[in-house]
């Protein structure tokens, strides 16, 4: 996993990402999951890109269940966008770099 990509659990997951002074996106994911590992690579560079502007959290279903279950995650890989503490954006299954960049710029 990255450097600028930490984990966040149920525990963790208030004080990472919704009491953030900057917008996080949260890639809900599992271990067994082919598309969620095929978008890491993706989330890693967009955690480069956008240093110092974006939070990039991971949260694993498995052994997190609550925070999932609180936002109605169904399937994974879904990436969550908080701003101020409030969801602005949800995306659900794999998706293109330039989908999630624009993504992001929109909500910057």
């Amino acid at each position: 996993m990255a450097e600028g990509i930490q984990e966040v659990s149920d525990a963790t997951f208030d004080a990472e990402v919704i009491q953030s002074d900057m917008p996080v996106l949260v890639d809900f994911w599992a271990p067994w999951c082919g598309p969620c590992k095929a978008i890491g690579p993706i989330l890693e560079t967009i955690s480069k890109d956008f240093e110092g502007r974006l939070k990039i959290v991971k949260c694993n279903v498995d052994d997190n269940p609550s925070t999932p279950s609180n936002y109605g995650i169904r399937a994974i890989p879904t990436l969550i966008l908080f701003k101020n503490g409030e969801k602005v954006e949800q995306i659900v299954g794999m998706v293109e770099k330039s989908k999630l960049e624009q993504t992001i710029k929109n909500n910057l």
